[in-house]
């Protein structure tokens, strides 16, 4: 993800990147990114490369699973011929299995989750975008917790998609576990999903790392 004048930097996910973005594009300023860590994210950038104009969309959408994310990509990411893709995705495709047990159907399995995963990857890179990959997390220290550890599951899916296809991925589990590690979850997301301010800016935060990464 090499960073330059006008890239055009789509994020696509659930509600954890959506957060009350604008409608139908989530760009610009003030609250036009939402209130979560895209919006942050921007803001991390612009003081990171100052020479830079970065066109960021936040094209999240709350309750979204990855099969969302398949039915809308060409609309709201190839039609943007982004230059760069960043795909958050997965917390809904496990946690519809323990918020609606009564239609598993809602739930995608790992099978799925991963074939399409690596289709919206295809399609990305046919247009020649850079792909960045965040794997979901559960804000849970108990590791044999049945969600936490399906979500574990899922996020070593994605790093297995990352190390196959070379792609940068960060991983946000381990960005809360470390303040799991020093406090309650309550702390950081009231139903242990969706963050407070300090946890979008921890999410925030390990993006840009990776994407200072990619841009020595």
């Amino acid at each position: 993800m090499k960073l330059r004048q006008g890239y055009k930097l789509i994020v696509m996910g659930d509600s954890i990147t959506d957060c009350d973005r604008a409608r139908p594009v989530g760009e610009g300023l003030y609250h036009g990114l939402g209130n979560g860590y895209v919006n942050l994210l921007q803001s991390l950038i612009r003081c990171e490369y100052p020479s830079f104009i970065i066109q960021l969309l936040n094209m999240g959408i709350g309750g979204n699973t990855i099969r969302d994310l398949a039915a809308r990509w060409q609309q709201d990411v190839l039609d943007h011929q982004p230059d760069g893709v960043i795909i958050a995705i997965g917390i809904n495709d496990v946690w519809r299995k323990y918020d609606n047990p009564m239609n598993q159907a809602l739930a995608v399995l790992e099978e799925e989750y991963e074939r399409t995963m690596n289709e919206l990857i295809d399609s990305s890179q046919a247009l020649g975008a850079d792909v960045m990959l965040l794997t979901p997390f559960f804000i849970e220290p108990n590791k044999e917790e049945p969600m936490r550890a399906d979500m574990d599951r899922y996020g070593a899916i994605v790093q297995a998609v990352g190390r196959e296809r070379d792609l940068p991925v960060v991983d946000l589990q381990e960005t809360m576990d470390r303040f799991l590690a020093y406090t309650h979850p309550t702390t950081l997301a009231f139903d242990r999903v969706h963050p407070n301010q300090t946890g979008h800016m921890a999410i925030a935060k390990a993006v840009l790392e990776m994407i200072k990464q990619q841009n020595v």
